[in-house]
């Protein structure tokens, strides 16, 4: 065994190393997780048992967090501890951790047909850069991050589809004492996030004349070479809704309505899963696909006249 270190010490070489590895978003994710929980709870120890990983987990959930976002704390401990054990600075016991059963469903909120009509129809009637970004998402499901870094080379209007390259994404810097944000522009959240979504006839018809005119470096929302951030366009997109009287409904409720407007055209999930650019499929059949009392009933009856 090397000399002991306490966790905050295994935590600094840990960045170190990390860093070379890892997108840059992901490694600002990482030095939340570390610097808001992790640091504090066990920064001063030299070792970490299960009991007190256990404890840990249950007072965050009493504090208010969500069971993703403590299971996705804990990726960050094993790897330090790991990185730790490794280096034989410290034991690692593999620690098995419950959770309390969660025994709520998260209700998804989406536009009504109703509502996503009037939004479709007052864009296509006041046609403006900003507003054409809300008109793209209900049309395509994009993330707020990716239509901000839409640009015009990317809408191939020839063969009708979007090209889904890049994300735009204010992340948190911290370097020594000093803590900033920063705008950076990057490849999506995964792999299958990179992708081709075809577009409507009424989207196509709309860009189509636009996409004649306009620089084809420049990015969409903004038809300018500097891009808008997804804080500011959040911000635009709620003033928008205000506007229209609408429900609010966050910016991502854009990208569900999508989703679900597919589920109930009865479209494939694995087709809605990939237009999505999810990593997996169950992660689109868990967020959208409930069956209803009459598909229950439906299926009951299958059953029975299957006994007969």
């Amino acid at each position: 065994m090397n000399q002991q270190k306490t966790i905050s010490e295994i935590i600094s070489l840990w960045k170190t190393d990390k860093k070379q590895y890892v997108k840059k978003s992901s490694f600002s994710a990482y030095m939340l997780l570390l610097e808001n929980h992790l640091i504090p709870a066990f920064g001063s120890k030299y070792e970490v048992d299960e009991i007190e990983v256990q404890a840990f987990v249950l007072q965050k959930i009493e504090h208010g967090l969500s069971q993703k976002t403590v299971k996705d704390i804990l990726i960050v401990l094993k790897m330090v501890i790991k990185f730790g054990a490794k280096n034989k600075w410290l034991n690692y016991q593999p620690f098995d951790i419950q959770f309390p059963t969660e025994r709520t469903r998260q209700n998804i909120e989406v536009l009504s047909r109703t509502h996503q009509k009037k939004m479709m129809q007052y864009i296509q009637e006041h046609f403006t850069f900003r507003n054409l970004g809300v008109y793209i998402c209900l049309c395509t499901g994009m993330r707020i991050g990716e239509v901000c870094a839409l640009s015009w080379e990317d809408i191939d209007t020839d063969n009708g589809i979007i090209n889904i390259r890049r994300t735009i994404q204010r992340i948190y810097i911290i370097e020594g004492d000093i803590r900033k944000t920063e705008v950076i522009l990057d490849t999506p959240k995964t792999k299958n996030s990179i992708r081709e979504v075809p577009m409507n006839k009424d989207l196509l018809k709309m860009l189509k004349p636009i996409k004649k005119i306009v620089n084809p470096s420049f990015y969409v929302l903004t038809n300018d070479a500097k891009p808008t951030e997804p804080r500011t366009y959040r911000t635009y997109y709620k003033n928008l809704m205000k506007e229209l009287d609408m429900p609010e409904l966050k910016f991502h409720g854009l990208r569900h309505s999508f989703a679900t407007r597919c589920i109930e055209s009865k479209c494939d999930y694995k087709t809605v899963s990939v237009l999505l650019g999810h990593s997996n499929i169950s992660t689109t059949l868990n967020l959208y696909v409930h069956p209803n009392l009459e598909q229950k009933k439906k299926a009951i009856d299958q059953m029975f006249k299957g006994l007969k």
